[in-house]
C-alpha cells in the first residue's frame, strides 16, 4: 500500500487575527508536516511545526496548499509585523507564484465582517480577479468570502441604508458566544477544508453562508466539510 507523502501548508497574510486564526487552526490539526507563513521579517519560531518562509522560498518550501487570507492588520506584539499582509489587487500575482511554486490547492478567505474594514480593501475584495486566478489550473480552488457584498448595501435607499447601519450597531450587544460566525469558526472551516480537499474531486467552489452558520453550531465541523466536499449522490 502506497505510503502519502507529508502535506505542507502554507498561509499568506497571517498578521491579521483570520490569519492568526487559520495558522492556528491548521497547526491543530496535526495533519501537516509543517505549516508555513510568508514573512518579510527575520522570526523565531515558537511554535513546534510552524515554519516562517520568505518569498524567495516558496518552491523549496514545497507546500501543496496555501490559504490567502485578507484581513485588516492587527497590532499585539509587534510580531505580527513581520508577517507579510497581501493586498486585494495581488491576488492574481500571488496565485501565479503559488501555482509556480507547487501548490496544487489553494483557499482564498475574505472576512466575514467586511464593514469592519478600511475602505480601501472593501473596495479591492469588491474586484477580486477570480476568473484569473480559476485559469491557473489548481486542483482545488476555494473561496471563503463574506454572505453580503458592501457594493449590495450601498445600492439601497437611505432609510434601508439606515436600518442595516442600526442592526449593524446591535450586533455589537450581543455575547460572542450566541453570534452566528466567529473568526474562530471561519478559520475551523478553513482548516478544514484545507486537510480534506485533497481527497475531494477536483473543482472551483464558493463556500455558502449557510455551510459558516452550520459550522457554528456544530462541534464536528470537518464531517460537516467532508459531506460538503464529497456529498453523496442523489437517489
Amino acid at each position: 500500500r502506497a505510503i502519502a507523502a507529508p502535506r505542507r501548508a502554507l498561509v499568506v497574510g497571517a498578521s491579521g487575527a483570520l490569519g492568526a486564526a487559520a495558522l492556528e487552526q491548521l497547526l491543530a490539526t496535526r495533519h501537516f508536516e509543517h505549516v508555513g507563513a510568508i514573512v518579510d521579517q527575520p522570526i523565531q519560531p515558537a511554535l513546534r511545526g510552524f515554519a516562517p518562509v520568505h518569498a524567495d522560498e516558496l518552491e523549496a518550501f514545497a507546500a501543496d496548499c496555501a490559504l490567502i487570507v485578507f484581513d485588516r492588520q492587527r497590532v499585539a506584539n509587534g510580531r505580527e509585523a513581520a508577517f507579510v499582509k497581501p493586498e486585494p489587487r495581488d491576488l492574481a500575482m500571488l496565485s501565479q507564484q503559488l501555482h509556480a511554486a507547487g501548490v496544487r490547492r489553494l483557499i482564498v478567505v475574505v472576512p466575514h465582517t467586511p464593514s469592519l474594514l478600511p475602505m480601501a480593501l472593501q473596495q479591492g475584495l469588491a474586484s477580486l480577479d477570480e476568473a484569473a486566478v480559476a485559469a491557473l489550473g489548481f486542483e482545488q480552488l476555494v473561496f471563503m468570502r463574506m454572505a453580503q457584498s458592501e457594493r449590495a448595501a450601498q445600492s439601497l435607499d437611505a432609510p434601508r441604508r439606515l436600518a442595516r447601519w442600526m442592526l449593524s450597531q446591535l450586533h455589537w450587544m450581543i455575547p460572542q458566544r450566541e453570534q452566528p460566525v466567529r473568526i474562530d469558526t471561519v478559520a475551523k472551516v478553513a482548516a478544514a477544508i484545507a486537510v480534506l480537499c485533497a481527497d475531494a474531486p477536483s473543482a472551483t467552489r464558493v463556500v455558502p453562508a449557510a455551510l459558516l452558520w452550520q459550522a457554528a453550531q456544530q462541534r464536528d465541523v470537518q464531517a460537516l466539510v467532508r459531506h460538503w466536499l464529497r456529498p453523496p449522490p442523489a437517489a
